[in-house]
């Protein structure tokens, strides 16, 4: 069986799934089919779904949400996700469970609301001060868009931390056949653990520096302090700098020390090729059909598509680079996931960028011209 169906559709059933009981966002183009979405299915199965004043509001009330027990999502584009920064900062030192889907558009400010783009990659990791890391994946199909939500929740749960969802315009917005058994079944869902009930508590206790505190809601049995200042593992302001330096690089090693487990690519790599391509999001199925065609005419190349954007899955990208000479990345910007390739590949190869800002699509004719 098939069905007709957009991106916005699949996020908004993948939240649901997923567990999610809580929404709150603002109107904004492409994002808000998200929005309206989950204003109409939430109350169905007992959830909250709210229109904020802004968005700023929005990102609030879902941290808000998040910490008194409930799996929360917003969802924004441009402007929206700029809005946002303070309170993404706010998410990473709360250790706040929350999923944020960034609808990207062409920028910067108001820019192109009805054009796409993938102009967000860095500021999704950058956007907030302190410089501290955080989980973006990115779907390149529907289907997709409703294993990632999942996934990001999962992964929300799992770290305590705010995860992305970088998708685009195009795939949020265009309606598309897809066929019922492409969605993919069983996945785990990770539920929300929380603290025991009795005995004392500490809100952020950990022994080692890469292990998640506990969670206790706020409300609940235990006293919870929550703040967007430097605290110790008790939620009190603090100056000492062992404690400092401990939270903050505790803040970091919980991602870092498991980036293995979130590396989440797809390598396609031909024997005997001297180009590896490399994409996401959107622009990864432009690329798929120009090795479809390239390889119909007696070329050999190599893709890698990634799906974990941050951290940067270095260790599949440098796997899937040896044997290669030539690497392209191709990207609605100006080459901003194209620098993480360099830093990454190093002398190992030649790394070159295809770039569109124009709000057109990357088209696979522009792909295998650099094949060529």
């Amino acid at each position: 069986m098939r069905e007709f169906i957009d991106g916005a559709t699949a996020i908004a059933r993948g939240a649901l799934a997923a567990g999610c009981r809580f929404f709150a966002g603002y109107p904004i183009t492409p994002a808000t089919p998200i929005l309206l979405h989950m204003l109409r299915e939430l109350p169905k199965v007992g959830g909250v779904g709210i229109q904020a004043e802004d968005e700023i509001a929005s990102i609030g009330f879902c941290i808000g949400a998040s910490m008194a027990g409930m799996k929360a999502m917003t969802a924004t584009s441009g402007p929206g996700i700029s809005l946002y920064s303070e309170n993404i900062g706010l998410a990473i030192m709360g250790e706040t469970p929350l999923v944020i889907i960034d609808v990207m558009r062409l920028g910067p400010a108001t820019g192109g609301a009805t054009t796409v783009a993938q102009g967000d990659v860095q500021f999704i990791q950058w956007g907030t001060s302190g410089g501290y890391p955080i989980i973006a994946l990115c779907p390149t199909s529907v289907p997709e868009c409703y294993e990632f939500t999942i996934r990001a929740f999962n992964l929300a749960e799992r770290f305590r931390i705010p995860v992305f969802l970088a998708t685009d315009k195009e795939i949020v917005m265009t309606m598309t056949t897809v066929d019922l058994d492409d969605y993919p079944t069983g996945i785990p869902i990770q539920d929300r653990v929380p603290a025991p009930s009795h005995g004392d508590f500490v809100p952020y206790a950990i022994r080692e520096l890469d292990q998640v505190p506990l969670f206790a809601s706020v409300g609940g049995p235990h006293l919870v302090r929550f703040t967007t200042s430097t605290h110790d593992e008790y939620g009190f302001l603090v100056k000492d700098p062992v404690k400092v330096g401990r939270l903050n690089e505790h803040l970091a090693a919980k991602i870092e020390a498991h980036q293995g487990e979130l590396e989440m690519i797809t390598a396609d790599l031909q024997k005997g090729a001297d180009t590896l391509l490399i994409s996401y999001g959107i622009t990864a199925r432009s690329m798929l059909d120009a090795v479809r065609l390239a390889r119909a005419r007696g070329r050999r190349v190599s893709a890698l598509t990634v799906y974990s954007l941050w951290p940067v899955p270095g260790q599949a990208i440098r796997r899937a680079v040896e044997g290669h000479r030539r690497v392209v990345v191709a990207e609605l910007n100006l080459g901003q996931y194209r620098r993480e390739i360099v830093r990454i590949v190093g002398r190992d190869a030649e790394v070159v960028g295809i770039y569109r800002v124009d709000g057109e699509l990357i088209t696979p004719e522009q792909i295998l011209e650099q094949v060529r």
